[in-house]
């Protein structure tokens, strides 16, 4: 589980409702089933008609990815690539097919593949940005479908406050009734505000970022995988791919290097 994420929903949370207990408000009184389903009920069908079906049904899984701890460890995959390149100056392309087996990525494997197959370097280059433009459409499509939520649930809780008011409109010849009806009216608006900025951009955010992290792992790849194939100096190829890292990292890298 990402730490960053589960803190920032659970702290956030918690001060949300700690500061309405503070204010003399029961917890209780934010809860109101009418007023979930018009909120969240109306943003994710209005959501699921700006998108496609399957990507609807399939934000579950998605969620579930921003969820997830980062996996992508760019300085192991310059590491492992270096090793691939010190071994292909030394013994020839042709000795890189015993270590594709091993390898759990399939991006990679594939162009590497594509290497010892003697592929054209520039149709290596061509279809392994093809394959990573494909992915970031796939990472596209899933954001902005919690870029909607973020962006329609609150509409909705607008939408759910206007039904409360004409309820509590309807009713004015009962004075005591007003307070109650315009607080029940009020919640829609406060579940929208509450959903879109605590949950769904975050969330829409959370997947750009691990999109990014995936993309930048992909690139790195691209970039080994043709120096590989071009016979560059292996101390070329890590420094070029350095150029990925951040200063740290770029630090840490170096160190390994020199152990």
């Amino acid at each position: 589980m990402d730490l960053a994420t589960i803190i920032g929903w659970s702290a956030g949370m918690f001060l949300v409702i700690s500061g309405a207990v503070v204010t003399g408000l029961s917890p209780l009184a934010l809860w109101d089933i009418p007023s979930v389903l018009i909120t969240f009920g109306g943003g994710f069908f209005a959501s699921m008609a700006a998108n496609d079906f399957s990507t609807a049904m399939g934000s579950t899984k998605v969620f579930k990815l921003a969820l997830r701890a980062q996996k992508y460890n760019v300085s192991e995959a310059i590491v492992m690539l270096v090793s691939f390149s010190e071994k292909a100056r030394r013994e020839g392309l042709l000795s890189l097919e015993d270590d594709l087996e091993e390898l759990d990525d399939q991006f990679l494997k594939k162009g590497l593949q594509l290497v010892v197959d003697g592929t054209d370097p520039e149709l290596v280059r061509v279809i392994m940005e093809a394959e990573l433009e494909a992915l970031e459409g796939r990472h596209a499509v899933a954001k902005k479908f919690f870029d909607d939520l973020g962006s329609i649930t609150p509409a909705f809780g607008m939408v759910g406050t206007l039904i409360g008011l004409i309820q509590m409109l309807g009713n004015l010849e009962d004075k005591s009734a007003i307070g109650p009806g315009m607080a029940a009216a009020l919640i829609t608006t406060f579940y929208g505000s509450l959903g879109a900025n605590l949950f769904f951009i975050p969330i829409a955010k959370k997947l750009e970022l691990r999109g990014n992290e995936e993309s930048v792992m992909k690139k790195v790849m691209i970039e080994g995988t043709l120096s590989i194939q071009s016979g560059d100096n292996p101390r070329i190829v890590k420094e070029k791919l350095a150029s990925f890292l951040k200063p740290a990292e770029r630090q840490a890298l170096a160190e390994v290097g020199e152990r």
